[in-house]
This record gives structure tokens, sequence and C-alpha cells, in this order.
């Protein structure tokens, strides 16, 4: 993705990734959207062939420890990923009772025509912070989640 240091090379390898919200607003403070990144995390595990060995949703970013094992490859699952649960998070913004809706709205909208990569709002940043863990210990970065 444009402006990710961290290059995916090999489509099918194990990766640690950091997806981050815009401006590092706290959106998963709030049970609603992160049951979105579940649901399409575990739909992802059933459909898409994405295998997770470790996962956390914090209040403002996700971490996942997985590969693709698909031809979807991992730079597919994550564009598919942050588009669909861009959409869905946003949709939700505006039917729940949000008291930070105005603000939210007004943010990533502003962010999509700043940056013009997205047609009306823009949620995740577009980096991924993805590290191959072909030789770092898998071990170390699940622990760094769960710990």
């Amino acid at each position: 993705m444009s402006g990710d240091r961290y290059k995916i090379q090999d489509q099918q390898a194990c990766y640690f990734i950091t997806m981050t919200v815009v401006y590092w607003i706290d959106v998963f403070s709030r049970k609603e959207y992160r049951d979105i990144i579940v649901d399409s995390l575990n739909y992802c595990t059933d459909q898409k062939g994405l295998k997770l060995y470790a996962w956390v949703v914090m209040s403002n970013h996700v971490h996942i420890v997985g590969q693709v094992e698909s031809e979807l490859g991992m730079s597919g699952f994550l564009r598919d990923f942050k588009k669909y649960t861009s959409k869905r998070i946003i949709e939700a913004i505006v039917e729940i009772s949000e008291s930070r809706r105005d603000w939210l709205v007004d943010k990533f909208s502003f962010e999509a025509k700043r940056t013009g990569r997205a047609e009306n709002y823009k949620l995740w940043k577009d980096d991924n912070h993805a590290i191959d863990m072909s030789d770092i210990n898998l071990v170390n970065k699940i622990d760094y989640i769960h710990g």
C-alpha cells in the first residue's frame, strides 16, 4: 500500500500486521464496531484462506499474526478486509446512537478528501506495518499481542 515502509513480498508468508485507524481515533471502544472486525476476521478464516495465529482489537488499531493460504494473498486480504470493515463501521456509526457521530463522520470524510484515496470516508491508514515472520520468533509476537 502507498506509504508503507514494510512491504509484503511473499503473499503466502506469515506476517505480523498492524492496521491503524486514521488519526488514531478510538473507534473500537464500542462493542458494535469491534464486533464488525471480529465477524470479518471469522469470515476470512472460513472463506478467504486466512489462517490466524493471534489477533487483538485495541481501541484504535488491530494486530494480527497470520497468513493467507489462498490465491487472494495477504495484500488481497488486507485490501478486502479494510474496504469491507470501513464501509460497515461507517454504516454502524450513522445507524446507532453514537454520541460522536458527527465528529467521526467529519474526520473520516476529511481524510478521504485530503488523501484522495477513498470515495467518501477513510477509516484506515494506508500502511499495515507488515513484518514478515520468516526470521522472527513467532512466539514473541504472539506474547506481545496477548501481553
